[in-house]
């Protein structure tokens, strides 16, 4: 009888398992906040293209936008290997980094990141809600320690869009 108790315990336990390493990663991140929020596509104020080379550097690696401004990143992979471009903050760049090394097939399904394969283009919707800085990174194995890194400048803005309408002419 122990030993059929211990074998229907293992699938669930590795059930729960895959269950908290999927919600970790795609939709658990907690400092998604702290950069913004997914932006609306009818609300884009710009595109600003980032290219991704096998030199292990994002091509427009410095970006300066406004606070409110939503961007349309366009990560163009120009390598011969899958790069990617994740916002999120240093700390949580370098814990997703480590957590990649580990699970290096891992793929990326939340509105902050985008994995490409070599040749091909993908996009993030981003809007800037906080003023300071918000770092990027390829975190494929290996990348964010060869320096494929970046950073988006947010400035102040006394102008916010106000959710839904997609003007920048309310104050708050």
């Amino acid at each position: 009888m122990k030993s059929r108790n211990i074998l229907l315990a293992i699938p669930a336990a590795l059930l729960a398992m895959t269950a908290m390493a999927a919600g970790n990663h795609a939709g658990g991140h907690d400092g998604v906040a702290e950069i913004g929020k997914p932006g609306v596509a009818s609300q884009v104020t710009r595109t600003v293209i980032v290219d991704m080379t096998d030199d292990m550097r994002f091509h427009s690696s410095k970006i300066a936008v406004k606070q409110g401004e939503t961007i349309r990143f366009v990560a163009k992979n120009s390598g011969k290997v899958k790069h990617e471009m994740v916002l999120g903050t240093l700390k949580e760049l370098k814990e997703h980094d480590e957590v990649m090394k580990k699970n290096p097939e891992m793929e990326h399904a939340d509105d902050n990141m985008v994995t490409v394969a070599p040749g091909k283009s993908g996009e993030i919707i981003w809007q800037f809600t906080k003023a300071g800085k918000v770092d990027f990174a390829c975190l494929q194995p290996g990348h964010y320690d060869a320096g494929m890194k970046g950073l988006v400048t947010v400035a102040a803005s006394s102008k916010i869009p106000v959710q839904g309408d997609g003007h920048a002419d309310h104050k708050h």
